[in-house]
């Protein structure tokens, strides 16, 4: 048995048993990695895949838990040299994000850029996608920190750090009525088409579910991911815009108008996970206190403790 036979299993399953997009990645010949499986299947005596032909099919039950043992020494391999280049490259790495659209866009920025000041040395990722994607992408190590509010802190091998809370607006072109409704009102705002989030992402399934407690049915007339979109459809008169507030600039967004609905709504808060298992480089610690002040290195430290 070789590490680099529990490597190819690794991939192949995570290719969606795909010999060939996994050749791809590693790098060598799709006859090599399948060669390299039959050897492991046949010196243990059990079949990990199932197979049509040549084609893989599926995953035995004993395969189901080799390839959960293989994905946990990729990782731990993967922990093994980065604790080497910890000690012989201290600001030399990559560092890779995961993170929704709201957060990449509009809270992000500012500690991005003061990271790549302090770090020029070491390469960075963003990859977004919605709360539940994210949340995967760490889990499965796909990505080393990911930044989400929702699902995020559903999964058990994350540690999640609450960075910050924030709340919601509603926009409308200016001269729209709602302007002149006074306090507004869940009853209120449920009387207007409503353009605002996928339920899946950025708070949305909170907001669903304020609607519903109150007995209400908002008339969502279009949903987006992007804060952005729903500006322009607002912009275009085609409904209210329920977004997060931190989405709207008074300079930049100043054909719309802005109203504070943190009253209607329980504050959201964004998460940051990292894998219990991980073993953080140093930017890494410095990039987590850039999000979340109130977490250094030591402190991340004792949760992580806390959490195995």
């Amino acid at each position: 048995m070789k590490l680099q036979q529990l490597r190819y299993l690794h991939e192949v399953a995570r290719q969606d048993l795909n010999i060939t997009s996994a050749a791809e990645v590693l790098f060598t010949s799709q006859p090599g990695v399948s060669k390299q499986i039959q050897l492991f299947e046949e010196e243990i005596g059990l079949q990990v895949f199932l197979r049509n032909g040549k084609r893989l099919t599926g995953i035995t039950e004993p395969g189901r838990l080799i390839l959960s043992l293989a994905a946990k020494m990729m990782h731990d391999v993967d922990n093994i040299k980065r604790v080497g280049d910890e000690f012989s490259n201290i600001e030399v790495g990559t560092l890779t994000i995961a993170t929704t659209h709201t957060q990449a866009r509009y809270r992000l920025p500012p500690a991005i850029k003061a990271f790549m000041t302090a770090y020029p040395h070491v390469k960075l990722n963003i990859h977004q996608g919605n709360p539940s994607q994210v949340a995967e992408q760490v889990a499965n190590g796909d990505a080393d920190i990911g930044i989400a509010t929702e699902y995020i802190s559903d999964f058990e091998n994350l540690l999640c750090l609450p960075c910050y809370q924030w709340n919601r607006c509603v926009v409308v072109p200016h001269g729209h009525p709602l302007l002149q409704e006074g306090l507004l009102t869940l009853e209120k705002l449920s009387e207007y088409p409503l353009i605002t989030y996928d339920f899946g992402y950025t708070g949305g399934s909170l907001v669903s579910k304020t609607f519903s407690d109150a007995n209400l049915s908002p008339n969502v007339v279009l949903t987006a991911i992007d804060a952005d979109v729903i500006k322009t459809y607002v912009t275009l008169g085609l409904g209210v815009g329920l977004l997060a507030k931190m989405a709207y600039d008074a300079e930049r967004d100043a054909n719309l108008a802005m109203v504070d609905v943190s009253h209607l709504f329980a504050n959201s808060t964004t998460y940051l996970g990292v894998r219990k298992d991980a073993f953080l480089r140093g930017y890494m610690y410095g990039f987590i206190e850039l999000i979340a002040p109130h977490f250094n290195r030591k402190s991340v430290n004792e949760a992580l403790k806390i959490s195995a």
